[in-house]
């Protein structure tokens, strides 16, 4: 009784193929931590940046919302955070969904 195993051939191409993805992995990783995205609110007097991992880089506040009192400060800064947030996660997912397409993997299939 034979066992199903793969030939060397499949052994080796899949094995070519994971060394190909890590590399690829490392280099979105250092993409990623290069960028600086911006997220503003809707007037663009309070703005943040998070590089594409999500690290804080820089906030900047107009003066005059600071003249406004603190309520609509954070108001602003929170709307700033919230959008550099949203556009740095999708940044990265679809960046992710590049580097894995078609692969099926737990966690980056469009059905998960």
């Amino acid at each position: 009784m034979a066992f199903g195993l793969p030939n060397f051939g499949q052994l080796t191409e899949a094995f070519k193929k994971a060394q190909q993805i890590q590399k690829e992995a490392q280099e979105l990783q250092e993409e990623l931590e290069s960028m600086e995205i911006e997220g503003a609110n809707t007037d663009q007097r309070a703005k943040v940046w998070l590089s594409g991992n999500q690290k804080p880089i820089r906030v900047e506040i107009n003066p005059s919302l600071l003249s406004e009192g603190k309520e609509v400060t954070e108001k602003a800064f929170f709307e700033a955070l919230k959008s550099a947030h949203d556009l740095s996660t999708t940044t990265m997912k679809n960046r992710m969904e590049k580097l894995t397409g078609g692969l099926n993997l737990p966690g980056f299939s469009e059905e998960s």
